[in-house]
């Protein structure tokens, strides 16, 4: 009988990102442009999968992160708390080429998590009054309103770690954790590309962030832009 292998290294992004097909629903971790999978990013965009419904923070920028996908063609809708920096995405959305979902911010994290771990809705104070509750159930708890919000859940994930070894098991940096870590649960396949990629046993257990049975394939990423969407900086004094 042949042994079960737990190694769930993948040579490329391209690789990666093989089975994806048109129309899935897809998580991108990232906040802003901080703590995104750029190399899986841009492999799907070597792909050209379309009709595809992203569920993240944001959308980029016009040349960077998720951006690249929508300014191609590529996305139809998409799931999100913040998209002040596209101004593809206003004239995509202005002109009803794509369609929107804005969730406020915690609510969206809430629902992803709420996805990973199995829980098909949740009452929130959040939005109630406000145009997010229209057509939404409310009740009232202990003399207070709530808004009934449904989970999410996708068929593709793709997260950016910092370190990982090959059975998946994940380490997030700082901010870069962002939304990462309750994207990972919450798909059927999740894809993760990490700086530095380790073998196991190499990675503190109790540093641990994502456990590797929630991933399903990694790579180390090639190489990393990093990129800021306004950087600010105070003059010198002379």
């Amino acid at each position: 009988m042949m042994g079960i292998t737990m190694d769930k290294s993948v040579a490329s992004a391209d690789q990666a990102v093989a089975d994806f097909f048109d129309g899935a629903t897809l998580m991108a971790g990232g906040f802003g442009l901080c703590g995104i999978p750029e190399n899986l990013i841009a492999a799907l965009r070597r792909k050209g999968t379309r009709n595809l419904t992203i569920i993240s923070n944001n959308c980029g920028v016009d040349d960077k992160g998720l951006g690249i996908l929508l300014a191609n063609g590529q996305v139809k809708k998409m799931v999100s708390s913040y998209v002040g920096e596209n101004k593809t995405f206003e004239r995509l959305f202005m002109t009803k080429q794509l369609e929107v979902e804005l969730t406020p911010q915690g609510t969206l994290a809430e629902r992803i998590r709420a996805g990973g771990a199995g829980i098909p809705a949740f009452y929130t104070a959040t939005g109630f009054g406000t145009v997010v509750a229209e057509g939404k159930e409310t009740r009232q708890f202990n003399g207070r309103h709530y808004v009934l919000e449904q989970a999410l859940t996708a068929d593709f994930a793709i997260v950016k770690a910092w370190r990982g070894d090959r059975f998946g098991n994940l380490v997030y940096r700082k901010t870069a954790r962002n939304f990462n870590p309750m994207m990972a649960t919450a798909a059927k396949i999740t894809i993760a590309e990490v700086e530095e990629l380790v073998d196991p046993g190499q990675l503190e257990p109790d540093q641990i962030h994502t456990p590797g049975i929630y991933v399903s394939r990694i790579l180390k990423g090639v190489s990393y832009d990093k990129p800021i969407e306004q950087r600010t900086v105070r003059k010198r004094v002379a």
